[in-house]
């Protein structure tokens, strides 16, 4: 018997990795996040399995169902939207089933923010602008922030910042990040990112409060950042002409010569 969790993706079912859609549809017991995991990835369950919606339950009770599976040698999937990596509490869960001796596997999913770019058409690491992206969130009820990770220490960097959970805190993450990256910095938010119901709102730290229509109030990603929506950034030297790498030595002296030709 094995507990496998998996990562169900942004929203839209078919963002749902192959691997994912087998153990489901291999496992007779299905635990769901029903709040955010769409009901089409129930589909992969085999007609007889038991699929509870954990979204009204507790730690207790989600174990209550893992170990009654694991007592009959049943397989368990745990469906979990988005990547669980990160914001999944999956980590008190496999804590628990260390402390149980019940075996598990983790396999990942498309992550929400990997979504939103995509709904923008966009790179989040441009050259020149940024190079890195930061995951981040604002202090709610579920979980505190470390001391250190805030949104000002964040801003001082000029990486491309994710914001999550945190539509509620608009005008702290608008003070916060203004005097690092400007009035005129761009933004985007995307609520739903993949769902039929997907809508992206662009603005800046100084239109963005005006540009909220005050119907979104959960489930969406500010994106911060030079790079959304940037034209002028320089080109990446891995594709130019006379850069020297592996798949394309320049010269016949090129430490790549040798290997493009086979040899060892």
């Amino acid at each position: 018997m094995t507990v496998h969790f998996i990562g169900a993706g942004p929203g839209a079912p078919d963002l749902l990795t192959l691997r994912g859609r087998d153990l489901i549809a291999a496992s007779p017991v299905c635990l769901y996040a029903g709040s955010l995991v769409p009901e089409a990835i129930l589909g992969h369950c085999p007609p007889d399995a038991r699929v509870v919606n954990t979204a009204a339950m507790d730690l207790d009770d989600i174990m209550v169902e893992i170990t009654a599976a694991h007592a009959k040698g049943l397989d368990v999937v745990r469906l979990h939207s988005g990547d669980l990596s990160v914001w999944s509490a999956m980590g008190e869960q496999l804590r628990r089933l260390k402390a149980e001796g019940i075996p598990f596997t983790v396999t990942p999913g498309v992550p929400s923010f990997s979504a939103a770019a995509a709904a923008l058409g966009a790179e989040l690491t441009l050259p020149g602008i940024a190079q890195s992206v930061v995951l981040t969130r604002t202090p709610g009820r579920a979980s505190t922030m470390p001391p250190g990770e805030t949104l000002t220490n964040f801003a001082a960097t000029g990486a491309t910042l994710a914001i999550h959970l945190s539509i509620g805190n608009l005008d702290q993450v608008i003070e916060d990040l203004s005097p690092a990256y400007g009035a005129d910095c761009p933004v985007a938010v995307v609520y739903r990112a993949s769902w039929p119901d997907q809508r992206i709102i662009h603005a800046t730290l100084g239109t963005l409060k005006s540009a909220m229509d005050g119907s979104i109030s959960r489930t969406a990603l500010i994106l911060v950042g030079h790079v959304i929506g940037a034209e002028r950034f320089d080109e990446s030297c891995l594709y130019a002409a006379d850069y020297d790498r592996r798949y394309r030595p320049q010269t016949a002296d090129s430490p790549w010569a040798s290997w493009s030709h086979g040899d060892d």
